[in-house]
């Protein structure tokens, strides 16, 4: 189903501005701002922090299977999340209703948090004038038909180019969201968030064998970015090249081996199996593998790790994370040595060092913890060439599909969807079903070369963590491990 969007936001508009009509001034609203800032004072008055989150969200998802529209839907979310925090003990009430007995039922439930307590208020997040994507609604500008004629026509450019495709699948995906933030100090913050997602994945099918490939692309921007001709034709090709290529694909061996990752979104590998070991809530708790090791080496020198919430239209990015703090861009591992985490103002707070702008929440129902934004590795000075030159015998993972880890070990279990076999220092055929097995603590260790071809991913990743999902980016440059354990299917 289709529905009305508002006109797009003029330029000259403050996400203040626009987000006080959203919440305050819309036609049925019952809640004002000054009550709206004198109920959150009251409710965070004996509290060390807290803010009242406001949201309003608008989201689509349209999807295309063999010729047909199989799935098109609007949705449209208005909420708030009052959160008041006490020592470590943290309130929480949310609801879908924007009025002021709501918000005083919020600030009774929040309350019994801080009963008794005398709390300091923590210092407010610094201000910050960055805008790191546009303002502009994409769902409203771009007409809804010419969505689907677009899903149509991919379909109709996948099996022109091929007439093993069997199968076409694709999607396209975009929301809106606007958020304030209000202090108990009457301190507020905005943001407006576009995210924009194209995938395409083709079925192939040659003498009663059938292969998948997928390609997806997105980021803070609007549609015009993934629907203009030769994006969503080297989203298609791509899809077609990984389909066809896995026909010939043969099964992957088993053991121990020597393992060049590809740039780019082989990253997710660094994302999972390291990243959220280095979020401040783990280490705090002392359930992360590096947990006390500040200061250490922790990786191979010339290993570098960022996380990145300040680059422009990045799936990650965020202006201001979803407790007020400006991102920010903060090393994590320097030349293998372990200098910070990643902090959301709570964890940083009793830990006694800076917020680092990673409190991040699902919505307006859940509250904020350490998050991920964009997580980098960054480039070395190795050709990707040699890196493979100097390998005997062992894998070359290009992307890479699910996985599992566990936080406190650092164990990882992540299957390779394209990958090849290295013998005598040359790539040679592809294989299916092999899966990457090893700890992350350790494979930080085993990195010999590290490339110059440092690469995001296309704009795809999402993270889950404690049932709230957010959108995030990875990216690497071509990795050279020592060794890891490779699950096969080989006989």
């Amino acid at each position: 189903m289709t529905a009305s969007s508002p006109a797009p936001t003029p330029i000259a508009d403050t996400p203040l501005a626009v987000t006080d009509r959203l919440f305050f001034e819309r036609a049925g609203s019952t809640l004002d701002r000054v009550a709206a800032e004198r109920l959150t004072a009251a409710a965070l008055a004996d509290c060390d922090d807290g803010e009242l989150f406001l949201e309003y969200r608008e989201s689509e998802g349209i999807s295309l299977e063999d010729g047909r529209i199989r799935t098109a839907g609007f949705d449209t979310t208005l909420g708030f999340g009052l959160r008041s925090v006490a020592g470590e003990a943290t309130g929480y009430a949310h609801a879908g209703e924007l009025s002021e007995a709501a918000l005083k039922r919020a600030a009774a439930t929040v309350g019994a948090v801080s009963a008794g307590h005398a709390g300091t208020a923590a210092e407010p997040p610094r201000s910050s004038n960055a805008r790191l994507y546009s303002d502009a609604n994409p769902l409203s500008a771009m007409d809804f038909s010419a969505r689907t004629a677009l899903l149509a026509e991919i379909d109709v450019y996948a099996r022109a180019k091929d007439s093993r495709v069997k199968q076409v699948m694709a999607s396209l995906m975009g929301e809106w969201q606007a958020v304030q933030i209000v202090r108990a100090d009457g301190r507020r913050v905005a943001d407006l968030r576009p995210l924009v997602r194209l995938n395409v994945s083709i079925v192939v099918e040659q003498d009663g064998r059938r292969e998948t490939g997928s390609f997806g692309t997105g980021g803070r921007f609007g549609y015009d970015r993934v629907v203009g001709a030769d994006i969503w034709h080297a989203a298609a090709d791509e899809a077609l090249r990984q389909a066809v290529l896995n026909l010939d694909s043969r099964p992957a061996p088993a053991g121990e081996m020597p393992i060049v990752l590809g740039p780019g979104w082989p990253g997710i590998l660094l994302h999972e199996a390291i990243g959220h070991g280095l979020e401040g809530d783990f280490n705090r708790k002392g359930s992360s593998a590096f947990a006390g090791l500040l200061g250490q080496r922790i990786a191979s020198p010339g290993v570098t790790v960022v996380d990145d919430g300040t680059m422009p239209d990045r799936r990650g990015s965020l202006t201001v994370d979803d407790e007020g703090t400006p991102t920010s861009r903060t090393v994590l591992i320097e030349d293998g040595i372990l200098r910070e985490f990643l902090q959301d103002r709570l964890n940083a707070r009793l830990m006694g060092v800076r917020a680092t702008g990673n409190g991040r929440r699902q919505s307006y129902a859940h509250s904020p913890m350490p998050r991920m934004t964009n997580t980098v590795m960054l480039g070395g000075a190795h050709e990707p060439d040699e890196m493979i030159r100097s390998v005997k015998r062992g894998l070359y993972a290009v992307n890479f599909g699910g996985g599992q880890v566990d936080i406190t070990s650092g164990k990882f279990v992540f299957s390779a969807s394209e990958a090849y076999m290295i013998e005598d220092g040359r790539v040679t055929a592809p294989v299916k079903g092999a899966t990457l097995i090893g700890n992350g603590p350790d494979a930080l260790t085993r990195v010999e070369m590290v490339g110059n071809d440092m690469a995001l991913d296309p704009g795809i990743g999402t993270c889950g963590k404690s049932g709230q999902g957010v959108p995030v980016g990875v990216g690497q440059p071509t990795l050279k491990l020592a060794g890891l354990t490779v699950g096969g299917t080989a006989a």
